[in-house]
């Protein structure tokens, strides 16, 4: 995005746009050297500071001039924690579900053992999801709920036999 200060105008990348009489294509400010914006009086918008995860803040833009500074309000912190447990869960639930079947085949069938791989990988995905949950609901802030939704899943133990041999 470019500022015109003389005109007080705001003109976009891929916009067709006029200044002081004469019409400029969508693709003008693509195709023009720094030069050519310079002689037009163009300047490039830049940012006084950066855009937070908008999972976690809610955040809008302000421009003064050539220069934007957006504004991050932290959402709601217990809502947050109560979406990510869900979350979790959710991705819990769905990274096991192909493999109930070993579980109920077991209920069914008591000679029936899972391979041990099978058996320590359900497990450690149940305790990933634990561990997550109980991160979440400790969070005291935005920040540290942050760290707490980056959870390590483990790896399924068919994964290594499907990784291309290099």
């Amino acid at each position: 995005m470019f500022y015109r200060q003389a005109s007080n105008q705001y003109i976009t990348e891929g916009q067709p746009f006029e200044i002081d009489g004469t019409s400029y294509p969508a693709n003008w400010l693509n195709c023009s050297t720094p030069q050519e914006k310079e002689a037009l009086g163009l300047v490039e918008v830049t940012d006084s500071n950066q855009p937070e995860d908008d999972r976690f803040y809610w955040v809008s833009a302000t421009l003064n001039g050539a220069v934007r500074t957006y504004t991050n309000t932290p959402k709601d912190l217990a809502a947050l924690k109560t979406q990510w447990v869900s979350q979790t869960r959710q991705t819990a639930y769905m990274t096991l579900q192909p493999t109930d079947y070993m579980d109920s085949r077991k209920a069914n069938d008591p000679s029936y053992t899972p391979p041990a791989a099978w058996i320590t990988w359900r497990a450690a995905v149940r305790t990933a999801c634990t561990n997550a949950v109980t991160a979440i609901d400790a969070a005291s802030d935005i920040p540290t709920l942050q760290a707490a939704v980056q959870v390590q899943w483990p790896e399924n133990p068919d994964a290594q036999a499907l990784q291309p041999k290099v």
